[in-house]
């Protein structure tokens, strides 16, 4: 009981709350009402996003997000919307976005995971 308690515990803090200047967005807002114009940015690994997608997504892995940056250049006045498999990396290049002075992101809440688990739509390169 203990071990699930901790564990519990540990993914609230592994997941956790959006980063301060970062608002979730669900998945029935973001399919019924987008934010207009909105990047939206896949930050899983470049395997996860060719086995599939949101739609209209572009794929830059988190880890390569910081020296990438300049791909997104002219990008800073879009709203970003931003996920990945479980929210772990989507809170990390959240962290990266808003060191670099964008100021409307916004995380798909349940990521991926949800996504497939709730039946949305899949592209694929």
């Amino acid at each position: 009981m203990r071990i699930t308690a901790l564990l519990l515990f540990l993914s609230v803090l592994a997941c956790g709350a959006p980063e301060p200047g970062v608002s979730d967005i669900s998945q029935e807002q973001f399919l019924s009402n987008p934010p207009e114009s909105a990047l939206i940015l896949d930050v899983r690994t470049a395997d996860e996003f060719a086995a599939g997608h949101v739609p209209g997504a572009v794929n830059v892995p988190h880890d390569q997000l910081a020296s990438r940056l300049g791909e997104l250049e002219g990008e800073k006045d879009r709203p970003v919307v931003v996920y990945c498999e479980r929210g772990g990396r989507a809170g990390k290049a959240a962290s990266v976005l808003l060191e670099a002075g964008y100021a409307d992101i916004r995380h798909l809440a349940g990521d991926m995971t949800e996504w497939r688990a709730n039946d949305r739509p899949i592209a694929r390169p």
